[in-house]
């Protein structure tokens, strides 16, 4: 999606390291090198429970050294899921799970996201080796369109940057597509600039729930967008600093394009914004109506969660395209707190009744689908 002006010069928000080396993001040295099993309480390739079980480790410990390996090597042929127990390290390579990969779960060996992280570097606009450019869809690092996927600690990253390619315009760099019914994302990690996180479906007119919790997402443009049914409850999304814009707004936190039959867009409940840019620099959201389905009518409904002073509290929504005013669009917010949430105009924040938000909740968005039920 397009950013609010002409690209220019990002920061970078985080560095990635080789395996075994310090990861600047918060913990250090991966599990491994403080003296931890690579594979934690999952067990070892040497003394694997079922079949169904494949080890990753970037060093050689494994089944294999890189996660779309043992994606490739997975088949449902036994009539059950394949688990992925992912060492610690980082693991630079493009994924992409294929439709036929259903109930398939990722799990990061030593449950800190922060130790095991997926990331590339391609943008919308950057070229492909046999002509034309990559688009939004294909800047994906990762890109999911099985059903019944679940991931547990694990950091997906995409880390191009606009400073380091300044002739570049189309400069939207996806971390993860997820397109398929039934994802869930525990204690995961999105790390971007804009387009972030691609909630989405395989077509339209097909309709994905997907359930993100205690994860956190940062970005600039558009980081939270796509037209699935997507449930994010006890999430941290953080709004960066920009060094190419001078005034507000820098971007948007959420960007939904809900199908017009969709009754549940997006759904961000218990959770907070918070902000490295000046106070009021960002919108909460704007419409997303692609010229693939101009019959869009976004959703997303905010309650319970704290919004910093990053958000404009005046004017919190934005318009993306002219004929799809964000007032036409099905925009809710309910019990909110922060500075960020405070009502200035009330027309600029539409708010639900008590009775209406007695619908807003995980269990009429995702239906017969418990996620939040699992445990590992």
């Amino acid at each position: 999606m397009a950013p609010p002006t002409a690209a220019g010069p990002g920061r970078r928000s985080f560095v990635l390291a080789s395996a075994g080396a310090a990861l600047a993001l918060g913990t250090g040295a991966p599990a491994h090198a403080r003296g931890r099993p690579p594979f934690g309480r999952y067990g070892s390739p040497a003394a694997r429970l079922d079949g169904r079980t494949l080890y990753v480790h970037p060093g050689g410990l494994g089944d294999h050294s890189t996660v779309q390996a043992a994606v490739d090597a997975a088949r449902r042929t036994d009539g059950g899921g394949h688990t992925l127990v992912i060492a610690p390290g980082t693991y630079r390579e493009t994924v992409a799970v294929g439709a036929d990969r259903t109930d398939m779960t990722w799990l990061g060996a030593s449950g800190d996201a922060r130790d095991v992280v997926i990331v590339y570097d391609n943008a919308g606009g950057t070229p492909k080796p046999g002509g034309g450019t990559h688009g939004t869809s294909g800047s994906a690092t990762t890109t999911v369109q099985a059903d019944g996927f679940t991931a547990r600690g694990i950091t997906f990253a995409n880390d191009w940057l606009r400073a380091d390619h300044p002739g570049i315009t189309g400069t939207q760099a996806v971390a993860i597509k997820v397109q398929g019914d039934r994802s869930a994302f525990l204690h995961c990690r999105f790390l971007g600039h804009q387009d972030t996180l691609y909630a989405d479906s395989m077509a339209l007119g097909v309709f994905a729930r997907q359930y993100f919790a205690h994860c956190y997402a940062e970005g600039d443009v558009d980081f939270v967008f796509g037209r699935a049914t997507a449930v994010f409850e006890h999430c941290h999304f953080r709004t960066l600093r920009r060094t190419d814009l001078t005034g507000a707004p820098y971007g948007f936190v959420f960007a939904p394009s809900t199908a017009v039959a969709n009754p549940h867009g997006y759904l961000v409940t218990g959770s907070r914004v918070t902000s490295e840019a000046p106070d009021g620099h960002y919108k909460l959201a704007r419409p997303w109506v692609p010229s693939s389905d101009p019959t869009a009518r976004p959703m997303l409904t905010v309650r319970g969660t704290r919004l910093g002073a990053g958000i404009d509290a005046v004017e919190p929504y934005g318009t993306m395209s002219s004929g799809h005013p964000w007032q036409s669009q099905r925009f809710a917010e309910y019990r909110n707190s922060g500075p960020g949430a405070e009502i200035v105009v009330p027309a600029n924040r539409p708010q639900l009744t008590r009775a209406e938000a007695a619908s807003h909740h995980r269990g009429t968005y995702l239906g017969d689908w418990r996620p939040y039920e699992r445990r590992f």
